[in-house]
């Protein structure tokens, strides 16, 4: 429910999108039309808005969405936030650097600080232990008290339970706080996983025991993967990209790029190109296949499986206090 403290200025559906799924939008266009209507509205309601980038396929498609009906409409491009979990492929902090230059993007990078700082100090790798009595009292408030975990340490990993709330949602919220965010675009999708299944395009998050009181709004829930990689082919490339074919040219390998055009010129991480699904972190993701992604079995296989992630269950939970 939507609390009653939240900005009286914002005039919202939070039921928007409910009990819909990906069919109720059949093609692209469909898609695309309720995309652009979310967008504009996010825009035009929240006084502080914010969009939340990793540097993937599904936020990057959102960002471009912003970016489109923000320069179509008149409205200040809202900052990017950039969540840096310390795991990244080295080539994502590449892809993002470029384009948030190449799109004159104001992009936040939201670290938990306290942990990178242990890390550091440590010299650990991902695995190793960090203890939880080492922890600040803001992150060990996370750990005990609202994720109520019992154990004396975690793994220095980001698909677990622990790491993934610390270094993702936890360094999120806090620079949705910093930053007064009242509304952030998430590229979330109804059919990624059962977790988001019950998603709205405008998703309250009020509870101030357990996040800075905030929206998410999520234009594209209605996409599946292959609507996404549709996208990217038949809109967003070809009209990012100089040089590049407006006539539905689908790369078919790895190097499979027309008129001298290289892998930085296009919005996509070379990590699809490689045949990654879904980018996680670097010690903790395979390539599903050889072929690019969008090449591949999208409809039969599953988005994550190259992912090392907790059970669903926790997904559910790491939902509730903030996780994307």
């Amino acid at each position: 429910m939507a609390s009653q403290s939240f900005p009286e200025y914002l005039d919202v559906d939070y039921s928007s999108g409910e009990n819909e799924s990906p069919e109720e939008y059949p093609s692209l266009e469909d898609k695309i039309e309720k995309a652009i209507e979310v967008t504009r509205q996010g825009l035009e309601e929240y006084e502080n808005p914010a969009i939340m980038w990793t540097g993937g396929k599904d936020s990057t498609l959102t960002l471009y969405f912003v970016k489109e009906v923000a320069e179509e409409f008149g409205y200040d491009l809202p900052p990017a936030i950039f969540i840096d979990h310390f795991q990244h492929f080295d080539d994502l902090h590449d892809f993002v650097d470029y384009w948030a230059q190449e799109w004159e993007l104001d992009v936040i990078y939201a670290r938990n600080e306290d942990v990178g700082e242990y890390v550091a100090e440590h010299d650990l790798t991902p695995g190793d232990d960090i203890p939880i009595s080492e922890l600040s009292e803001h992150n060990q408030h996370h750990v005990r008290d609202l994720l109520e975990y019992e154990e004396d340490s975690f793994p220095f990993l980001l698909d677990t339970y622990v790491g993934n709330h610390l270094l993702k949602t936890v360094a999120l919220n806090d620079a949705l706080e910093e930053y007064d965010v009242d509304g952030i675009f998430s590229g979330i999708r109804w059919d990624e996983q059962e977790a988001r299944a019950d998603e709205t395009f405008y998703s309250p998050r009020h509870d101030p025991d357990i996040y800075p009181p905030h929206d998410r709004v999520q234009p594209i829930l209605q996409f599946d993967e292959r609507a996404v990689w549709d996208a990217f082919w038949y809109y967003v490339v070809p009209e990012t990209v100089a040089g590049f074919p407006d006539d539905g040219y689908v790369p078919q390998s790895y190097d499979d790029l027309p008129n001298d055009l290289t892998h930085a010129d296009i919005p996509i991480s070379p990590k699809y190109f490689e045949g990654f699904r879904s980018l996680g972190s670097e010690v903790s993701t395979e390539k599903a296949e050889d072929e690019p992604a969008w090449l591949q079995n999208l409809e039969e296989t599953t988005e994550r499986a190259g992912r090392a992630q907790d059970k669903e269950d926790l997904m559910e939970r790491l939902r509730d206090l903030g996780y994307m």
